[in-house]
């Protein structure tokens, strides 16, 4: 059987780059702290300082609990369009492990002026005591540019030139 998968190109690179500079949401999977089940969360996304994905989370969120216990998780970014089958819409999952940089860490002001830039309602709470921004060190990535154009990036494919 021949695979599905296509050798990865700039057009591949570039696509990918753009779900994550247009993501304001997406569906983070990460293993639930007492069955150890997978567990799926809608969380607002932007593209981060350095081009991937970040968020922000509450440690009162089962989300963050659970990365906490586990750091790997997963992260699916880009919605289909209204018009057209859902499948034929790109999407990028995102193989990656959590970290948190926590209010007084060296990062946590600038990466609140970049997270407001791109999420402006989230001024409300991200000075709560129990927010903090979850980054996602990639660890591989995995295209589906919709029917028969399935690709598997590597972490570096993420970051150029079109990154916010």
């Amino acid at each position: 059987m021949t695979s599905p998968i296509r050798p990865t190109d700039d057009d591949a690179r570039i696509l990918a780059r753009s779900l994550i500079d247009q993501a304001r949401f997406g569906a983070l999977a990460v293993l639930e702290t007492q069955t150890n089940a997978p567990m799926v969360s809608r969380v607002a996304v932007v593209p981060g300082p350095d081009g991937l994905p970040m968020s922000l989370v509450s440690d009162l969120s089962q989300h963050t609990q659970a990365l906490k216990a586990n750091p790997i998780c997963s992260l699916l970014i880009g919605e289909p369009e209204e018009k057209g089958d859902p499948l034929t819409h790109p999407r990028l999952t995102l193989q990656a492990t959590a970290s948190f940089v926590r209010h007084g860490d060296a990062q946590h002001n600038a990466l609140t002026t970049h997270y407001l830039r791109h999420q402006p309602k989230a001024k409300l709470y991200v000075g709560f005591g129990d927010f903090s921004f979850l980054l996602f060190q990639v660890t591989a990535a995995f295209l589906n540019g919709g029917f028969g154009r399935a690709y598997t990036l590597e972490p570096t494919d993420l970051v150029g030139q079109n990154s916010t």
